[in-house]
């Protein structure tokens, strides 16, 4: 992480910022699980595709302004060339990235990931800790 532009966002945007950067992370390792990204042997595409990743989480570590940007691209390049493992993007990053990535996430499930941050805003307006998982659970009628 950045320490000079980590340490300037607020506690609870570093929260999110770490909430998400896990999510990547996890989502990386659930691509390199499936075939064409499985194995030593990569093509060409592969290989780009992983680089762009590996790219994202740096971008994302360093906070550079693009990764969100970066992240669009990516989400919708895969999505485009590997709609078959599409399954390995946590939801919540579809939302944290925005822009096109909306196109692939129902009405539904944008009005819940609204209602997630309009959550988290009012915590934060309140001075109040925010608890992701409870809240999301509860929004998305889990546990």
């Amino acid at each position: 992480m950045s320490e000079s532009r980590f340490a300037q966002l607020p506690e609870t945007e570093q929260e999110n910022l770490l909430f998400h950067l896990r999510l990547l992370k996890q989502s990386y390792e659930a691509f390199r699980d499936k075939e064409p990204f499985k194995g030593q042997e990569l093509d060409q595409d592969a290989i780009t595709f992983l680089a762009a990743f590996e790219q994202l989480i740096k971008d994302m570590v360093h906070i550079e302004p693009n990764h969100v940007f970066a992240g669009q691209k990516l989400v919708t390049q895969q999505i485009a060339k590997y709609p078959e493992l599409t399954e390995c993007w946590a939801r919540d990053l579809l939302w944290y990235f925005g822009g096109d990535c909306l196109h692939y996430m129902p009405d539904e499930e944008i009005e819940k990931f609204q209602l997630l941050d309009d959550a988290r805003y009012e915590a934060i307006d309140e001075g109040k800790p925010f608890d992701r998982e409870k809240t999301r659970n509860r929004i998305f009628g889990l546990h």
